[in-house]
């Protein structure tokens, strides 16, 4: 295993460190998926769905919980690595405890508004004091374009990455399937990025988690959904994407610092910025009003199915992040080429099991696919 991954370009975290990681992908994903049929089904008892509207494609009380199930199957894939291969308290571990911690808090706010609502303003204060106990522990933009920023404009930028990637993975959650496969497919790619430090193995793990919660989770969220994750799981891995995104060697000291971190993230970045610019020219609150003006809004307008529309923004999802690592001088040619292999395929392969599924459960009602 190690030699195969040097031969890739890979930094090995230290003797077995990639059997942990791939460890920790495996059991994330398994707890994560198994765990949701449970949730989903005490959401119903009690009432944790989301009612259909106008706003919203379900047609009947869809359970808004996941969320719960993917930030549990984090920490126990963490929990059991760490149990295998104890850390050492240094910097980055105080850095990923903070990430898990900020991320914990978000996970309880988003799942409160998600059942009773909070005001916009309060939601945006939490993740502003969120992004500032990363700042203090160091998890910040700290040059751009080649130059040391100030200490006020690096605060100020990273609070407004966290803050801006928290809620753009929230604003994508709009299709069964997309945000949980953005996530997916971005935190695989900055795993990536990652693994070429054995330094930033701890960062490294926890983007293995992510991915695998995500995997995990898309079983039951492809189309058509059995449950969605809500604005707690929208939180969680808006928080940890913009979080990890800046840990590391992701930190770029070149003119071209800002950009690479910018693709990973770009299409929930241009989705945000058209929809409140929009908003905007309209006279209208861009954080609390509520419409059908986003990217997979516009593709399901044409024509596109729920399906259609997921996997094509996947597909430039995927290209945005290889892009982004293609742009960084650390990262080998085939890093990119066997990570978009992995990434697509385990995506793929659940996909089909899910439509699979929906097979099996349509020949015993004695229907179709639809």
């Amino acid at each position: 295993m190690t030699d195969f991954l040097k031969s890739l370009g890979i930094a090995d975290p230290g003797g077995s460190g990639w059997l942990i990681v791939i460890f920790t992908f495996i059991v994330a994903w398994t707890v994560t998926w198994r765990f949701i049929p449970r949730v989903r089904q005490f959401a119903l008892k009690v009432g944790w769905a989301d009612q259909p509207n106008a706003r919203r494609l379900n047609k009947e009380p869809l359970p808004n919980a996941g969320g719960l199930a993917i930030f549990a199957g984090v920490i126990a894939a963490l929990t059991v690595a760490t149990a295998l291969r104890p850390i050492l308290i240094q910097e980055v571990q105080v850095q990923i405890l903070a990430i898990l911690l900020g991320g914990a808090i978000l996970v309880m706010v988003g799942f409160i508004d998600d059942q009773f609502g909070l005001p916009p303003l309060f939601r945006i204060a939490v993740q502003v004091l969120s992004a500032l106990l990363l700042i203090a522990v160091g998890i910040r933009f700290n040059a751009a374009f080649g130059t040391a920023l100030d200490p006020v404009l690096s605060v100020f930028l990273s609070v407004f990455w966290i803050v801006g990637i928290t809620n753009a993975i929230n604003l994508m959650d709009g299709v069964d399937g997309l945000a949980g496969g953005i996530s997916y497919i971005t935190a695989m790619c900055l795993l990536a990025v990652s693994a070429q430090n054995p330094e930033w193995a701890a960062g490294t793990l926890v983007l293995a988690a992510l991915a695998g919660a995500a995997l995990g989770f898309l079983r039951h969220n492809f189309h058509p959904s059995k449950i969605i994750m809500g604005d707690a799981g929208a939180y969680f891995f808006g928080y940890v994407l913009a979080a990890t995104s800046l840990l590391g060697n992701l930190k770029l000291t070149t003119v071209f610092s800002l950009i690479p971190t910018m693709l990973f993230l770009l299409l929930p970045i241009l989705d945000t910025s058209q929809v409140v610019i929009r908003r905007l020219l309209r006279g209208q609150n861009p954080m609390s009003t509520p419409g059908k003006d986003h990217i997979h809004h516009r593709l399901l307008e044409r024509g596109f199915s729920q399906r259609r529309t997921t996997l094509t923004l996947w597909a430039l999802t995927l290209g945005f992040n290889l892009l982004a690592m293609a742009v960084q001088p650390s990262v080998p040619g085939r890093v990119v080429l066997v990570t978009a292999l992995i990434t697509a395929g385990l995506l793929a392969y659940t996909v089909w099991r899910k439509l699979r599924a929906v097979w099996r459960e349509a020949q015993l009602e004695g229907g179709g696919l639809g």
